[in-house]
């Protein structure tokens, strides 16, 4: 079972646009339910309000907006400034959901890929954003784990 979302539909508008996680909670726990990520994610976004939501989302869109401004750049997905702006991803997703391992954070890469829902949602801040993630993640990863 997904952690109930305490939001009106126009506040869930507001703060995920078109993307309602509700329709995607049966996949969600059907693929992780079980896991201690998930537990840890369901303890903790269960008692986020509409504030947490928003500085959760502002924090998540900040990341991916610097990432795509390093990928327009020509930065390296392996250089400094990708990998770094990688560890801050995975950094977010432990503060506010579970603790992201770098195994885990791979995984998430490699799914911002290998899954078109993924791959079309980053790539609209940027196209081509979801590859970017997918290999500075691998890269933040493989200098920590090294």
């Amino acid at each position: 079972m997904s952690a109930p979302l305490d939001l009106t539909p126009q506040e869930r508008a507001e703060l995920f646009g078109g993307f309602d996680p509700d329709d995607h909670a049966a996949e969600a726990e059907q693929r992780w339910g079980g896991t201690q990520s998930w537990t840890d994610a369901m303890r903790r976004s269960s008692a986020y309000t509409k504030q947490d939501w928003q500085r959760f989302m502002a924090e998540a869109g900040d990341i991916s907006s610097r990432m795509a401004d390093a990928m327009r750049s020509g930065a390296p997905a392996d250089g400094e400034t990708a990998m770094n702006l990688a560890e801050e991803h995975r950094a977010h997703i432990t503060r506010w959901c579970y603790e992201c391992t770098y195994e885990i954070h791979r995984g998430l890469g490699d799914m911002y890929v290998s899954d078109p829902r993924f791959t079309a949602s980053i790539d609209a801040t940027a196209p081509g954003l979801a590859a970017y993630y997918q290999a500075a993640i691998t890269a933040n990863a493989d200098r920590h784990t090294a």
